[in-house]
């Protein structure tokens, strides 16, 4: 039972701490800011990683995320979770990326989806399903991780990534019926 309190009032401590950080950043403090960072920055480089299924792709686009995030800290009003709102700074610096990359549409939206095999082969700690994350085919990634992983919506993920809602659908199980299959 005290072990339990002790780690409830950390954790209470640990949210006045960020409230406290967000706010201190909101007005220029660069130190609370690099306390968000450091509490944040394995998440949102977990997510690209994830999304991209390339770690120097990865690895730039998360340091994006972090500068969009010190030019939009401003904007966050608290009317969600500071880690859902960045969560969705972070999705929507990672699909601006997809975009602008040459060949977006074709990569996005080819006949011929291909996985990226060697994505396993560059981290070779990620647990299994990550692994196998990783190899499916870019579209039915991108809606696996925005669907199952970060929990949006069906809805949301056709608008942002300019699909029918069916399409979105379809891709979420063309995903899990691959990842049943690699992992059986």
């Amino acid at each position: 039972m005290d072990t339990e309190k002790v780690i409830n009032a950390e954790n209470l401590f640990m949210q006045d701490n960020e409230v406290e950080w967000i706010t201190a950043a909101q007005q220029g403090d660069q130190q609370a800011f690099h306390q968000l960072y450091v509490r944040y920055h394995r998440r949102m480089y977990a997510l690209c990683w994830r999304m991209l299924a390339d770690k120097d792709s990865a690895e730039d686009v998360c340091q994006e995320v972090f500068v969009q995030l010190w030019q939009k800290i401003s904007h966050f009003r608290g009317d969600s979770k500071f880690s859902t709102w960045l969560h969705s700074v972070a999705t929507n610096t990672v699909l601006g990326h997809l975009r602008k990359q040459k060949n977006w549409l074709q990569k996005v939206f080819s006949i011929e989806d291909q996985g990226v095999e060697d994505a396993a082969v560059e981290m070779p700690e990620l647990p299994e399903l990550d692994k196998h994350i990783m190899r499916l085919p870019e579209r039915a990634r991108l809606v696996f991780v925005l669907f199952a992983v970060e929990g949006y919506r069906h809805e949301e993920i056709a608008n942002m990534l300019g699909m029918a809602v069916g399409s979105s659908k379809s891709q979420y199980h063309r995903a899990r019926s691959l990842l049943k299959e690699w992992v059986a």
